[in-house]
């Protein structure tokens, strides 16, 4: 049995898991997630390992392999680095087995993987960097209209008039919003139509890589917006030539380090293999 830690460093948080993984089974031994808010992201990964550490009552020197993914080549202490989107494709598939598809949200830009079924990646699109289909900027709106982020989903869900964001671009589409509200549209139905508006990219993603069918795997900050993933379902369902179905999962924000464990663990077996690195004493 290896015992393997990823890390993922994003733009907004870090998040962190850690794997005892087997040749029949895998076992989730702890995880942890901390918010960024301007604090150092290498210092806070050190903080979520060694928190994992004290939860599964393990040493440092117990773990075979650190893998980091995101931005988190720079953490000192870790043994190998993946990229992102290899990380969140092998992810998603270990929270559904039957995804072939991944819809990363992140904080900075949402992003389609299309990947086979021991998670490599196949072909993959992301949004442009100025796009307003973001964790950051459904955050900046949230505190525009006076909001919690946990309410953004079910105040969307009331919505009754949607009036869809037309704006790409961040700045554009914030104005957008403040004409919005000094028109009087309500708070559900400018979240509702922002929801829509990100879905439209989002789906966009999916079909310019051909994922038209089959499971796709929210993963991502923003995979647990009820109000997002509503949309993303309601806009494939009107579209004649997708059929593809959307699902999230309560531990989706960990797909990246899922994956980046589970990479790390099997690049520790092919290197102990050959004799490369030993097994923790």
């Amino acid at each position: 049995m290896t015992i393997a830690a990823g890390i993922d460093v994003g733009t907004g948080a870090v998040k962190a898991a850690l794997m005892r993984v087997g040749p029949n089974q895998t076992e989730w031994l702890a995880r942890s997630t901390l918010r960024i808010r301007q604090r150092d992201p290498l210092q806070l990964a050190r903080t979520c390992f060694d928190q994992m550490l004290e939860d599964a009552k393990l040493r440092e020197q117990d773990i075979d392999y650190v893998a980091t993914t995101g931005e988190g080549e720079a953490v000192p202490f870790h043994t190998g680095h993946f990229y992102s989107m290899t990380t969140h494709a092998r992810g998603a598939i270990y929270l559904d087995a039957d995804a072939r598809a991944a819809l990363d949200v992140g904080a900075l830009h949402g992003r389609a993987i299309v990947m086979d079924e021991r998670g490599k990646v196949l072909r993959y699109k992301m949004t442009s960097q100025c796009a307003s289909g973001s964790g950051q900027f459904l955050e900046n709106i949230a505190r525009y209209l006076g909001i919690a982020q946990d309410e953004i989903g079910s105040l969307s869900s009331q919505a009754d008039n949607p009036e869809v964001v037309s704006s790409i671009c961040a700045v554009l589409a914030e104005t957008d919003v403040i004409n919005m509200v000094s028109r009087g549209i309500s708070t559900a139905n400018i979240l509702k139509g922002i929801h829509l508006s990100m879905a439209g990219r989002l789906s966009k993603l999916l079909k310019a890589i051909g994922a038209t069918n089959g499971v796709a795997m929210m993963t991502g900050g923003l995979a647990l917006d009820a109000g997002l993933v509503a949309a993303l379902v309601e806009d494939i369902a009107a579209s004649k030539d997708m059929r593809i179905v959307v699902r999230s999962h309560p531990d989706s924000i960990y797909a990246g380090a899922i994956g980046a464990a589970l990479w790390g663990a099997f690049r520790f077996e092919k290197l102990q293999a050959r004799g490369e690195i030993h097994k923790a004493a």
